[in-house]
């Protein structure tokens, strides 16, 4: 009798143990999964090339900025940024300049802007930047500031040092907009100021 109650609480220990080694398992494979997850989140609204938000991750913050405008009758704007000679830039040097060029935009864009802005990219040569508590003439201090950074700055393409500029549009937001309205606002302003100068060239 002894001996069959010690087998049988030994086997119940066996079991005991395997399954706890089993949840244990089961726990870390869980882990890995929900840190997998969070990681293609955090992909999913990041541009893989800059490192900026991408267009999806940029309108669903131009949606919550246009939220907090209706509520709280804040002043914000936003900046429209197209990239001048991208396709020339790639058929010139390459498709991995050209990628080089849109990095050294992004990196000069996180530095003119305040820590507060939101930017985006919105398209493969477009840029957005979001600017909360501004007014317009804020706004296009911003942009000049924007466009004076980029003008001012070159890198190198093998032996050739290349000199960037972009066009740029200001929008305010209103209380009412969508997420296309804003964007289309800033957009239609930024040709309208680029509209002349192609004429002049």
């Amino acid at each position: 009798m002894f001996k069959l109650t010690y087998k049988r609480t030994a086997l119940v220990d066996a079991q005991s143990q395997l399954l706890t080694s089993e949840v244990e398992r089961l726990r870390s494979e869980v882990e890995v999964l929900r840190l997998r997850v969070h990681e293609l989140e955090q992909l999913a609204g990041v541009d893989e090339l800059v490192g900026l938000p991408n267009r999806r991750s940029f309108l669903h913050s131009l949606e919550k900025l246009i939220g907090r405008v209706a509520r709280y009758d804040l002043s914000a704007a936003m900046i429209f940024i197209d990239v001048d000679a991208l396709k020339q830039i790639n058929d010139t040097y390459g498709h991995t300049a050209g990628d080089s060029s849109l990095v050294h935009i992004a990196r000069l864009l996180q530095e003119a802007v305040r820590t507060s802005d939101c930017v985006g990219r919105l398209s493969g040569d477009e840029f957005g930047v979001l600017l909360e508590n501004t007014d317009e003439i804020g706004a296009w201090n911003m942009a000049l500031r924007v466009v004076e950074r980029i003008a001012n700055s070159s890198f190198a393409i093998d032996d050739n040092v290349v000199r960037l500029s972009v066009a740029v549009g200001v929008g305010m937001i209103k209380p009412d907009d969508t997420p296309h309205d804003a964007i289309k606002r800033a957009d239609e302003q930024m040709y309208r100021i680029k509209r002349p100068s192609r004429m002049n060239g």
